[in-house]
């Protein structure tokens, strides 16, 4: 198989409340939560990831929730937008359910000509739900209230707002396989052929713009996919050869991973498809239990007693 990078694997964002963001993310959204666990290096924290119905890449939002963060500022140097892919015909259905639950929103408005409706999460993370123009056939998951005419497919894309994008822009398309599609005034949209969906980066170019802060509603970093570690070696000897710094090899338990700060100020990461989220539950009963690293195991009385509770 190629060396090549599958579109956008997972996306791990910043929180406040625990209860709220799950509240928001299981019952508004619809969202599946894929695996309960903790920060590898702040175990007092929970690590929430929520997707479709097996976790596949390119579902998958985490979060760290910490409580009594403040709040985080849109900027440059950031990813500022998140896109779900969704049916067409759905966006009144969206609507309707953003405006039963409270949640601050524009109404739908159209883009590189699809159309699309912005909501802001509890702690002002901002997304897009997007009606596609490809067909997205990807899985779904569905609750009581939310079927597979309305339910999120996963991501459509991610944007990232820079003062100058060259350089960023230099990343996706000389290392990461990404090619310009089209431009509209200031945004400029990059996509890789190596997937059908959850393959698209819009670059925001700002010249003007303020750097962002990053708190709760910000994203923290964005992971692009390999299929698995031999892969993931490969594009970091690519980076390095940059004179790029980039971590050594990290096992996440679900994946294995690679970080770097990409020119333009926005942590990348790339994450293996391998080992999956089924490696400590069975597909039945994801995200039912709270999962430890193993380092922490021997506390786990301890840090179930700091966690919030969800009930």
């Amino acid at each position: 198989m190629k060396n090549e990078i599958l579109g956008i694997h997972h996306i791990t964002a910043i929180a406040g409340n625990a209860k709220k963001n799950y509240d928001f993310y299981t019952r508004v959204l619809g969202l599946r939560l894929v695996k309960k666990t903790v920060n590898f290096d702040d175990p007092n924290t929970y690590h929430f990831y929520y997707g479709d119905e097996h976790g596949n890449p390119g579902s998958i939002l985490t979060f760290f929730p910490w409580e009594g963060i403040g709040a985080g500022r849109r900027g440059t140097r950031q990813v500022t937008e998140i896109g779900y892919s969704v049916p067409a015909g759905s966006l009144d259905f969206w609507q309707k359910r953003l405006e039963e639950n409270n949640v601050i929103y524009n109404k739908p408005a159209v883009k590189f000509g699809e159309r699309y409706l912005t909501f802001l999460d509890p702690d002002g993370l901002k997304f897009e739900l997007t009606e596609a123009q490809t067909p997205d056939s990807r899985p779904q998951w569905e609750t009581a209230a939310i079927t597979k005419a309305h339910a999120t497919h996963g991501f459509h894309h991610i944007t990232i707002t820079t003062n100058k994008m060259e350089a960023t822009a230099a990343i996706l398309t000389g290392v990461l396989g990404y090619r310009l599609l089209t431009t509209e005034v200031n945004r400029s949209r990059f996509i890789t052929d190596a997937v059908a969906h959850a393959a698209i980066v819009d670059l925001v170019e700002a010249p003007g713009e303020t750097i962002g802060h990053l708190a709760g509603g910000s994203v923290h970093h964005v992971a692009f996919r390999v299929k698995d570690e031999a892969t993931l070696m490969y594009f970091r000897d690519q980076i390095v050869k940059l004179g790029l710094n980039i971590t050594e090899k990290i096992d996440r338990n679900y994946f294995y991973s690679l970080y770097f700060r990409e020119p333009g100020g926005v942590l990348f990461e790339l994450a293996t498809d391998n080992p999956g989220f089924t490696i400590d539950e069975p597909l039945e009963e994801l995200g039912s239990h709270l999962k430890l690293p193993a380092q922490y195991e021997s506390n786990r009385t301890i840090i179930e007693g700091i966690l919030p509770k969800l009930d």
